[in-house]
């Protein structure tokens, strides 16, 4: 039994943020299959609670790094309906990310990525913000303006080529879709590098997976740091080449993870927030 608990990670969270990662694994989970990214193994779980099983943490090299990112490439491959789709299996109003409501919609109802990033992702975190009083109002104005040109589509752009030098293993996708299957909340600490005898495989864990633009993804792993990040981004483009002007778009993928920990833990996060925001003005 022991042997049993100790290769065993238990999760417990509100059973809206249960819903959100199970359904989310799952989801991710059915791309690892295409040769999409590894994804953390579900057991068992109930509406307060998860079992994945649990990993052993090792450190990548960079040949490891830029594998990484050519499976997330194929993840974003496997596509999703249209702009917030959720997950199978999920009430779309009901998703979460950090125990904050991470909207999520029933139907097709935004029809660029913009006006789904401002309306359901930007948006409610700002105001979560301001109405604690996290921002001074010339911040506030700032980041407003650059909320609404999102909105408007400024910085809407096609997602990742068609794809090419298919992954050995990997299911034969040609083509981007017109919306990625997105992890949602891919900061460097949602992948679990777990090491056995072969090496460290980038393992996706605790995502909000939806669907979104796949720069997303890439933009959240460069708020906080990732291993080897450019390796990751070369092997992504190895598979999937990104968008003219996608690094200048970093700054407006991050804002949605720069509001959310503005919300969940104040003031020392507003400085970088509104340094990204003043990259974008």
């Amino acid at each position: 039994m022991k042997d049993e608990v100790d290769h065993v990670f238990r999760k417990s969270a509100s059973p809206a943020a249960i819903a959100t990662e199970v359904t989310s694994l799952s989801w991710l989970a059915e791309a690892t299959v295409k040769g999409g990214a590894s994804v953390a193994e579900l057991l068992r779980h109930d509406s307060g609670w998860l079992e994945t099983r649990r990993m052993r943490h090792g450190s990548p090299t960079a040949d490891e790094s830029r594998t990484f990112g050519r499976r997330l490439a194929m993840t974003h491959a496997a596509g999703a309906s249209f702009f917030g789709a959720a997950p199978p299996g999920l009430t779309a109003g009901s998703a979460v990310l950090a125990e904050l409501p991470s909207p999520a919609v029933e139907l097709p109802t935004y029809t660029s990525w913009g006006a789904f990033f401002s309306a359901l992702r930007l948006a409610p975190h700002m105001k979560q913000a301001q109405d604690r009083g996290c921002f001074d109002g010339d911040q506030a104005e700032r980041l407003w303006s650059v909320i609404d040109r999102v909105a408007a589509g400024e910085f809407d752009a096609e997602q990742p080529s068609a794809v090419r030098n298919i992954p050995i293993g990997s299911a034969p996708i040609r083509a981007q879709p017109a919306v990625a299957r997105i992890h949602g909340d891919l900061w460097g600490s949602n992948i679990v590098w777990a090491h056995d005898e072969h090496g460290a495989t980038g393992t996706l864990i605790d995502p909000s997976a939806h669907g979104g633009h796949a720069e997303t993804d890439l933009a959240e792993l460069a708020v906080f740091g990732s291993p080897h990040l450019e390796d990751t981004i070369a092997g992504y483009q190895e598979v999937s080449a990104l968008s003219d002007g996608w690094r200048e778009r970093m700054p407006v993928h991050q804002l949605h993870m720069l509001l959310v920990h503005v919300v969940k833990f104040g003031g020392g996060y507003v400085p970088t927030t509104v340094g990204v925001t003043d990259q974008l003005c």
